[in-house]
């Protein structure tokens, strides 16, 4: 059973892969076994952004990416990285925010580290014999504190969960009166579209996460899916995760029509299913579709700026207001607390009233 995203950017890497330097290639070899595709992809467009910068200042004399030399990242200065920090942060079309920045620059520095300190040439010496991104100091950018700062009052909230899930499955068809197109897709659509929401809003499960559900993952009687978590390498190991029992009816309603209404052929796995224009048969959502189709319910439910990920925010502030941070940590599947204190900070409540609430609730 593999996991159908990683496979999708496993090929895309493996396309990519070619119009990079020996070196790359060399290191994205080195950390695959403990990096998701989907981060190394982010690397190689990271690089192909640098070195195309190189090539245009003429730091580089190659004809194409993959021509750049060892040598030409060994003789940049601290002034050229500088150029190219400023470069990111204003060029024009779409300019880099902060944390961009800095994620774009760390990717740089993991090559310009492998190279400098665990690569070596054939007489054992580094392939890289100065680092000059070494000396660059990439400041935190990501504090729970000004994530939840972010996200105040762009959140649903107490009744606005159920009223969302509510506007999906009737309001919206009484806005788009008019709009006959957009009548029959919800008309097709909409209890898929409640579901998948109601999920979310009732599991905090992320949306990669919910590409990848087959309908063998769900089990509706004991409220529980099997799910691919981020960051486990384990291709084999799916991890149980609790949804709430207001998911429960959406998913039996949705269960319900998968296969007649879809068209589904009995060899498509995924839970979720687009039913194509002009495709004679169902097949498994894509990630961009179920971002979209959030967005497209959110704009008129009149929340504009609520996205997937801003629904599993929902989800979390209300469950850590009824649990402690180590048990929504485990629900969302975080790799350290450190991430989920961003609800303490949403919340109001203090990081002391947390751990104090562990020690009295251990025996739950």
């Amino acid at each position: 059973m593999t996991n159908v995203q990683k496979e999708i950017d496993r090929r895309k890497l493996d396309d990519k892969l070619p119009s990079m330097p020996w070196f790359v290639q060399q290191f994205i070899d080195y950390k695959l076994p403990d990096l998701s595709p989907s981060t190394l992809l982010e690397y190689l467009r990271d690089y192909d952004t640098f070195f195309s910068w190189l090539r245009a200042e003429g730091l580089s004399q190659a004809e194409s990416n993959r021509e750049v030399t060892l040598t030409e990242l060994e003789v940049l200065r601290m002034d050229s990285v500088t150029s190219f920090r400023l470069f990111l942060a204003t060029k024009r079309e779409g300019a880099n925010s902060r944390i961009t920045v800095s994620r774009k620059l760390s990717s740089l520095r993991s090559l310009f580290h492998y190279l400098s300190q665990i690569a070596e040439d054939e007489d054992f010496y580094p392939l890289l014999k100065r680092n000059i991104m070494a000396k660059i100091e990439i400041k935190r950018t990501h504090k729970p504190k000004d994530t939840a700062a972010k996200l105040k009052g762009k959140l649903l909230e107490d009744e606005e969960l159920l009223e969302f899930i509510g506007y999906i499955l009737e309001g919206y068809a009484i806005d788009m009166q008019k709009n006959k197109q957009a009548l029959y897709s919800h008309e097709l659509n909409k209890e898929r579209d409640a579901c998948i929401a109601s999920l979310i809003l009732n599991s905090g499960l992320r949306v990669s996460e919910v590409v990848n559900l087959n309908v063998d993952d769900l089990d509706l009687n004991n409220k529980l899916l099997y799910v691919y978590r981020k960051g486990n390498n384990d291709e084999t190991f799916k991890t149980p995760v609790y949804f709430r029992e207001q998911a429960k009816d959406e998913l039996a309603n949705y269960m319900q029509l998968r296969q007649s209404r879809y068209r589904t052929p009995k060899r498509e796995k995924g839970l979720f299913i687009a039913l194509r224009n002009g495709e004679s048969e169902g097949s498994r959502m894509t990630k961009r579709a179920i971002q979209a189709m959030i967005m497209k319910y959110a704009k008129c439910f009149g929340k504009p700026y609520l996205t997937v990920h801003k629904l599993r925010h929902s989800f979390a502030t209300d469950y850590y207001l009824q649990n402690d941070i180590y048990k929504t940590k485990e629900q969302l599947g975080h790799a350290s607390t450190e991430t989920t204190e961003i609800y303490a900070h949403l919340t109001d409540k203090t990081m002391s009233e947390a751990i104090e609430r562990r020690s009295e609730g251990t025996g739950s």
